[in-house]
């Protein structure tokens, strides 16, 4: 698809050649031509990103204005940028921009919800990073495209020209800014096309909670023969959104990103970006069968002869990506919009081996875990993150929150109280010791938890009372062997788990008093207390 002309005179943009809307099979012809890419054995588009192959949030900038300076949770995650600044950078893309003998347009929306949905254009110098987006936003019909009009957010992508360290506020060669009063974002020193998706979901970060909307990094699904029969899954990169919400018994409502409104969920995005290391069509076969012709596949090993993937090659990173559009999932919920949540998971990589694979919380329970998002960072994700790290990310997503998380945890829980959601955690981390002593839960394990929540049989379980985190854990689900729901009993040396678990809660009970002042005393109550308090 390509309508011109269009003028982006506006932005200072005079390049000639504007290839707006194309067709993945012109973008791949591009992306070819300018020697980024190769066409893989399934057919998808096999790219590199360059020196970053993942986000650099070091480096991620809000410019500080006055209409939203007041809601802006400022600090080590929303880095304040002044405007001056800001037009440095900006000038500096566009004049680079200037220099391409072509560039691509993509024009798009955020949002399933037409009351809710923001529209979009990315503007770069990379057929690659066009047809990124062109999967990762929600795809215009030709008329929606000639109507599309002024666009309510602009990404000028322009990251294989580097920002200039010396610019006041700038600590790399790599910049990522965002201006919200203005509506623009500005990318420069990273070819990692995340940067651009995560830039969306920032600006929805913003503007959901604002109008009472919650926004939420989390996958979601739905039962096939009830759209009001959802679940959400909460939890970072590598924790598993994506593989677990792609099920086959179910419909896939989006992996990433959706909101929470008065009358139910929508997704942000048009499409999935699954992490493809050790990808096998056995464990994964949705995801697996959706790389082929218009998927873009990044940062993989590929034999140079054949051209096929060896999923298993960490040489480039471990975080080797796919991206697709959303239809490419077999009974995908078009559009993705559905009802209430029944059941609501909180997905954590827990590197101590103490929690259990599968427990069920109280609503103040999951205001604490909620605000708390502990989980670990996997290898890859980040740069510089090469293994496992026990880390706390608010609400599952604080390097991407703009609010204070109080915000997105009041809007949360009225949303719980409002439908009765059932909350779980499930960990799909180490059991029977740490990372380097115990082992991963395998996917079908965790599975077949999910499926136990799924039918209803969990909620029925008996339950015995965790003694340090006081959530309630079942006591047998389907085939598992009890000693695993059990992380005391699966460890070769009792003492040394309840070490551990003391550890853990220190740890929970030092995070969370950064949130305490903004809590109940319900919620606070909620946390861990030590064994030898007990």
């Amino acid at each position: 698809m390509s309508i011109n002309p269009i003028d982006l005179s506006s932005y200072g943009l005079t390049v000639k050649n504007i290839i707006r809307n194309a067709t993945p099979a012109r973008l791949y012809e591009y992306a070819i031509i300018d020697r980024h890419a190769a066409i893989a054995g399934s057919g998808a588009l096999a790219t590199r990103s360059g020196d970053k192959t993942g986000r650099s949030p070091k480096d991620k900038r809000i410019v500080d204005a006055p209409e939203s300076s007041d809601h802006i949770w400022w600090g080590d995650i929303n880095i304040r940028l002044t405007e001056r600044s800001f037009l440095i950078n900006r000038q500096r893309a566009i004049d680079y921009l200037n220099t391409r003998k072509r560039i691509f347009v993509f024009d798009g929306f955020a949002g399933w919800d037409p009351d809710h949905r923001l529209k979009i254009r990315v503007i770069a110098e990379s057929a690659y990073h066009a047809l990124f987006m062109h999967n990762m936003l929600i795809r215009p019909t030709p008329a929606e495209l000639a109507e599309f009009g002024d666009p309510e957010l602009v990404i000028f992508n322009a990251g294989s020209f580097p920002a200039n360290p010396y610019t006041p506020q700038m600590t790399s060669r790599t910049s990522i800014d965002l201006n919200i009063e203005q509506g623009e974002f500005v990318i420069l020193g990273t070819q990692y096309a995340g940067e651009m998706k995560k830039g969306v979901f920032t600006v929805m970060n913003y503007l959901m909670p604002r109008d009472g909307v919650l926004s939420m990094h989390c996958s979601a699904n739905c039962s096939s023969s009830n759209l009001d029969d959802v679940t959400l899954f909460f939890g970072l990169s590598g924790t598993g959104k994506t593989t677990l919400s792609t099920d086959p018994r179910r419909h896939l409502i989006g992996d990433d990103e959706h909101c929470w409104t008065a009358s139910g969920i929508f997704n942000i995005e048009g499409g999935c970006y699954a992490k493809v290391i050790h990808l096998s069509p056995q464990s994964e076969p949705e995801i697996y069968q959706a790389i082929r012709y218009g998927a873009v596949l990044e940062n993989v090993v590929y034999d140079d002869s054949t051209h096929e993937v060896n999923y298993d090659d960490a040489s480039i990173t471990e975080n080797t990506r796919v991206a697709y559009p959303i239809e490419f999932i077999p009974g995908a919920k078009v559009p993705c919009v559905a009802g209430h949540p029944r059941n609501i998971v909180f997905l954590t990589c827990d590197a101590f081996g103490v929690l259990p694979p599968v427990s069920k919380l109280t609503p103040e329970q999951a205001m604490y875990h909620f605000i708390s998002g502990y989980t670990a960072k996997i290898a890859g994700t980040e740069v510089g993150v090469t293994e496992p790290t026990a880390t706390f990310s608010a609400c599952f997503g604080a390097a991407f929150l703009v609010w204070h998380p109080a915000k997105y945890a009041e809007l949360l829980a009225d949303r719980i109280r409002q439908t009765g959601a059932d909350v779980w955690l499930v960990n799909t981390g180490w059991s029977g010791g740490g990372y380097g002593t115990g082992q991963r839960m395998s996917l079908p394990m965790t599975r077949q938890i999910i499926d136990a929540i799924h039918d209803g049989s969990l909620a029925q379980t008996v339950t015995k009372t965790d003694p340090v985190f006081g959530f309630e854990v079942p006591t047998g689900c389907g085939q598992l062997p009890a000693e695993l729901l059990w992380p005391r009993d699966a460890w070769v040396d009792s003492d040394a788990y309840d070490q551990m678990a003391n550890r853990l809660a220190d740890l929970f009970r030092n995070n969370f008093q950064k949130f305490a002042a903004g809590a109940s005393q319900a919620i606070c109550d909620s946390g861990p207390v030590p064994r030898s308090l007990v």
